[in-house]
């Protein structure tokens, strides 16, 4: 971790994201104040798991047989 001034954050900015990239904080600070800490953001992503839901929803035996509503339209 180190600490930097507002001035100086302005000037190194995109070197300061490559350090909380690298995993160190940066502080950032205003009159030797510490006001904002940069890090780096976690973008790791849970792994789906196909099939969580087997078993837990039901439908009916004649789910996709035609409804009566519409036997007027059919062949």
């Amino acid at each position: 971790m180190h600490q930097v001034n507002i001035h100086e954050a302005k000037t190194h900015l995109s070197k300061l994201i490559q350090e909380a990239i690298s995993g160190e904080e940066v502080i950032i600070a205003k009159g030797n104040k510490p006001v904002v800490k940069l890090v780096s953001i976690d973008t790791q992503t849970v792994q789906r798991q196909l099939g969580t839901a087997k078993g837990k929803i039901l439908m009916a035996e004649d789910f996709d047989e035609p409804l009566d509503d519409f036997t007027a339209y059919m062949p």
